[in-house]
C-alpha cells in the first residue's frame, strides 16, 4: 500500500511540475547564421526617422571594425575598440515592413530583422504632454480575459488537494484512527 501512496504523490508532483513550468523555447541561431561574435538591433521596432543603436558583442569572435548595413539606413561602422554606434533609419521606410540588417565583422556575417512601425519617432528634446484620464473604475480588481496557464494551474491545485484530502481519509479509515 506504501508504495501506491509513493507512486501517487510522485505522479502529482510531476503533474504540477509539468502544467506550472514554463514552456521552454529554444531561441536558436537561424540556418547559416552563427557568429563568432554577438549582435542586436535595439529597439527591434522603429518608426520611419527613428534611430536604432547597433550593438557588438566582442566577446571572442571580433577583433577589427565591423560594418552593419541595412536597405532602411546608411552603412554604419563600428570602430575597433567599441561596441556599439547609432543609425538613423530612413523616413521613406516602409511601415510594417521587416528589413534584415547585417553584421559584418572579420570576413563573417550575421544578420537580425529590423520592423517598421507607423507613426513618427518620440521627440526626445521636450517631456510628453501629462495626459489627463479619470480613475477607471467598475473592474472590481480583475483583469479581463482568461489566462489558460493560470486556469489550468488553479485546476492542477484544486485536484491536488482534493485527491489528498481523498487519501488522507482513505488512510484513516483503513487503520482505524480518528
Amino acid at each position: 500500500m506504501r508504495a501506491i501512496g509513493v507512486a501517487s504523490a510522485a505522479l502529482l508532483g510531476v503533474a504540477a511540475l509539468t502544467l506550472t513550468a514554463p514552456a521552454a523555447v529554444a531561441v536558436g541561431e537561424e540556418e547559416g547564421n552563427i557568429t563568432p561574435f554577438g549582435f542586436s538591433v535595439q529597439p527591434s521596432t522603429v518608426a520611419p526617422g527613428g534611430q536604432v543603436t547597433l550593438l557588438l558583442r566582442r566577446d571572442g569572435g571580433c577583433k577589427g571594425n565591423a560594418t552593419v548595413s541595412s536597405g532602411v539606413f546608411d552603412t554604419v561602422t563600428i570602430p575597433r575598440r567599441q561596441s556599439t554606434a547609432t543609425a538613423t533609419v530612413d523616413w521613406d521606410a516602409k511601415p510594417g515592413a521587416v528589413y534584415q540588417v547585417t553584421f559584418t565583422c572579420d570576413g563573417v556575417s550575421g544578420h537580425t530583422d529590423l520592423g517598421i512601425t507607423a507613426g513618427r519617432p518620440a521627440d526626445l528634446t521636450r517631456p510628453p504632454a501629462p495626459v489627463h484620464r479619470g480613475v477607471k473604475a467598475g473592474v472590481g480588481g480583475s483583469v479581463a480575459g482568461f489566462d489558460l496557464h493560470e486556469i489550468g494551474l488553479g485546476a492542477a491545485l484544486i485536484t491536488g488537494s482534493v485527491g489528498a484530502a481523498w487519501y488522507v481519509s482513505r488512510r484513516r479509515g483503513a487503520t482505524g484512527d480518528s
